[in-house]
């Protein structure tokens, strides 16, 4: 007689992502207190000496606590045990979470610390009225760069943050698509360059724009000069929705349409097409989700962060892109994968 084995329910799931906020914050915590940056370079630290350092004036277990979840975590490595405990960085937090190396990407970890943990608190509000969560109320496209940018910290903050969660996908695009075919690049929403920075140090011949909003500009400045470039990189003053674009054989987004509404996705996509020369390319660099929408986690979860910083904004398919495209009059796109989930969006005039 064939016997049947019926799956025993495990509830172990819904604990783990109902309580993740908890690893969230355990980490957000360690940037923010600069934890891998004082373990940087190789430094090997107890407990106590990680306490005094940053000041900690909480009890020495609950030190120990912090430290050893994110151990179990994979943020730090640990040899001995309590007090005999000494620790220090991962390979991945040594490179990518240490402020003092150029690879730091710990930007866009401050943001969310700052900024998006506690508006994401808010998400069922956002999903029963449809309406943005952020500080401004607003829709953060249409109004809120403005109000958002008046403190110069936390525009440095914002931007820092675009450019870091950026940096895989600009690295791997200058590998995987070929821009020797090309003399110049507009980069809109380009931030502090650093798209148009990376493009520069992988193609000798290439002339780039950095497009964004003037309180931008300085910042754009600063960073291009660092590297050399400022007779490569043009820095323009615009708002992408009511200036002209810059003109250039290829015209890049990123982490730009998805923050617009199906409306304004189609109508800046047209904007695009007019300016582009024939033979002109766009390619924006989103978390496209999947068109089945069962692959790409992140990409979806961004989407939700457009509900809480936008209202009415969304991340999109390949489909979606095409729709969209086909109807501003391109005649083909392509699609690249590039770090993590994210992916190169590409349309051809």
């Amino acid at each position: 007689m064939e016997q049947h084995t019926q799956q025993q329910p495990d509830p172990s799931k819904i604990m783990q992502v109902g309580t993740s906020f908890m690893a969230c914050k355990t980490l957000l915590a360690a940037v923010k207190l600069k934890l891998f940056t004082l373990l940087g370079g190789g430094k090997k630290m107890n407990s106590e000496q990680i306490k005094n350092e940053l000041q900690l004036c909480t009890t020495s277990r609950h030190v120990l606590d912090w430290l050893d979840a994110l151990t179990i975590l994979g943020y730090l490595q640990r040899e001995g045990v309590l007090t005999d405990a000494i620790y220090t960085n991962t390979i991945e937090t040594e490179i990518f979470l240490d402020r003092n190396k150029p690879s730091y990407m710990g930007g866009i970890l401050e943001m969310i610390n700052s900024r998006l943990y506690k508006f994401w608190g808010e998400l069922e509000e956002g999903l029963i009225t449809g309406l943005p969560q952020n500080e401004t109320g607003g829709n953060i496209v249409d109004e809120g760069f403005n109000k958002l940018y008046e403190s110069p910290e936390r525009l440095q903050e914002f931007i820092d943050a675009m450019s870091g969660i950026q940096t895989g996908n600009f690295m791997m695009l200058a590998k995987k698509f070929d821009f020797s075919k090309y003399q110049t690049m507009a980069d809109i929403g380009g931030a502090d360059g650093w798209l148009s920075i990376q493009l520069c140090l992988n193609y000798p011949s290439l002339q780039c724009t950095s497009f964004d909003l003037p309180k931008v500009e300085p910042l754009a400045k600063k960073k291009i000069v660092q590297f050399n470039l400022s007779d490569r990189i043009e820095v323009v003053r615009g708002d992408f929705f009511k200036d002209e674009l810059p003109s250039a054989d290829i015209i890049t987004m990123g982490n730009i349409i998805h923050g617009m509404d199906e409306d304004d996705k189609q109508k800046m996509i047209t904007k695009v097409f007019n300016t582009l020369p024939s033979g002109g390319i766009l390619i924006c660099i989103e978390n496209i989700i999947d068109d089945n929408r069962n692959q790409n986690l992140f990409g979806l979860l961004m989407s939700l962060n457009m509900l809480i910083e936008n209202g009415d904004a969304f991340d999109y398919t390949p489909s979606d892109f095409k729709k969209w495209t086909k109807q501003a009059g391109f005649a083909r796109t392509e699609f690249i994968s590039l770090a993590g989930p994210a992916s190169a969006a590409i349309a051809y005039k």
